[in-house]
């Protein structure tokens, strides 16, 4: 492939990510009166590790209240969440964090790894206080993993337009051409990072699934019938595998799409009041 060749696909696969990509209609930059906002965490470092992994993250709300984690699908930021940072939910303290290899945070390339991922938003679970957790399509299932893994620090789970069923996940022609280096080169870190997760994704979800009955918090399963990105069968495979929670809701957004944090704002801010609500 020569090196025009390479760019000509680099820019069909941009092109194709700005179309169908999980969260690019949300905010991908910060107002300048939320730069107070913006704090960083080193995480320890692994031992596979080339480079550490820090976590830039927002804060915002009642830093004594019950924490709301915010996580963002790929690609994303947590900028995505503006709006909720700069309104927070009543109650509770707001979290909301790039996840490695995304925004201000490290390292510069992908961490595909639930596992890794799940580490990382399990160093934001506060001490007492008790965290919900909300994860936006591929962060539904690093926050269903947290949940999983750590049932006494999290109250509440939210699974917003998320993507848990391996059998549904497809890989375009595109992405594998994406992830050839010639072409990987003149992609956007963003795009770059995110073809690397959605490739890797499947068998990921597919080691997820075994852990999903360990969750024990209540959950509460929000998804639209018009999403064409993570299908609406998500919602009931998500319902079924959970058997171990101690409550199950499913919430329907009848002609919502996937970008339910910026077309259905005020449903999201429901569901964060309602799972706070939710107890067994």
């Amino acid at each position: 492939m020569t090196c025009k060749t390479a760019i000509r696909a680099a820019g069909m696969i941009v092109a194709a990510f700005g179309i169908a990509a999980c969260d690019i209609p949300g905010p991908v930059t910060l107002p300048e009166t939320m730069a107070p906002f913006r704090h960083t965490l080193l995480l320890d470092r692994a031992p596979q590790d080339a480079e550490p992994v820090t976590i830039s993250y927002l804060a915002s709300g009642d830093a004594t209240a019950p924490r709301l984690i915010l996580i963002h699908g790929t690609p994303g930021s947590a900028a995505g969440w503006a709006d909720f940072l700069a309104e927070p939910p009543s109650g509770l303290e707001v979290v909301a964090l790039d996840r490695p290899g995304f925004g201000d945070s490290g390292p510069e390339g992908a961490l595909t790894s639930l596992d890794r991922q799940a580490d990382a938003v399990a160093a934001f679970l506060p001490s007492g206080r008790g965290a919900i957790l909300l994860g936006h399509s591929l962060g539904g299932p690093i926050a269903a993993l947290v949940a999983a893994r750590h049932p006494e620090q999290v109250r509440a789970l939210i699974l917003l337009a998320a993507s848990l069923d391996p059998e549904m996940e497809e890989v375009h022609p595109l992405q594998w051409v994406g992830a050839w280096a010639p072409v990987r080169a003149f992609l956007p870190r963003m795009i770059r990072n995110a073809n690397a997760e959605l490739l890797d994704l499947k068998p990921q979800l597919e080691a997820l699934r075994a852990e999903l009955p360990l969750i024990r918090c209540p959950v509460l399963i929000v998804h639209g019938t018009r999403d064409d990105l993570v299908p609406f069968s998500n919602a009931a495979y998500s319902a079924a595998k959970l058997s171990g929670a101690c409550l199950v809701e499913t919430v329907v957004l009848e002609g919502a799409d996937h970008f339910l944090p910026w077309n259905a704002t005020a449903a999201v801010r429901d569901a964060i009041a309602r799972a706070g609500d939710m107890t067994c």
